[in-house]
């Protein structure tokens, strides 16, 4: 549901249950898609996301948008329906704790061939959607040829 508080916890339970997501906002007049990499922590999302574009600086003192869900997942796998959190809040470089940098897991080796160098990102969500799509247990996912 949108909200201008805190996020609700659902949808901070469901952003913990995937490790990546995609950042969005504008650089040089521009709109751009990066990969992230996220936790949650605090009540905030933490991101970590290659240094090596400068997508990072462009966020940093600015409001960005941040979405994540399981839609690679198949349909009626344990259950879960398919799900999206997106929202937005302002984005601020930030150095994240040692035990917040072990939750990030191994980092990537390379991006585009170059090596990765991790810039981190803390954003405080505003504004929170959620979306889920429920499918009926007979139904079969099939690919769109």
């Amino acid at each position: 549901m949108p909200s201008d508080e805190t996020p609700a916890p659902q949808a901070m339970d469901l952003l913990r249950r995937v490790p990546y997501g995609r950042l969005a906002t504008s650089m040089r007049a521009l709109p751009f898609l990066a990969v992230a990499r996220h936790i949650v922590s605090d009540g905030r999302i933490l991101l970590r996301m290659h240094s090596g574009f400068g997508h990072h600086e462009a966020c940093d003192g600015t409001v960005v948008a941040y979405g994540a869900d399981n839609y690679n997942a198949s349909c009626g796998e344990g259950g879960d329906d398919l799900w999206s959190v997106q929202f937005t809040g302002p984005a601020e470089i930030v150095h994240p704790r040692p035990e917040q940098e072990e939750l990030f897991g191994a980092a990537p080796v390379h991006v585009n061939g170059e090596p990765f160098a991790p810039a981190y990102l803390r954003v405080d969500p505003h504004f929170v959607t959620e979306h889920t799509l429920g499918f009926d247990a007979s139904q079969l996912v099939r690919h769109a040829a």
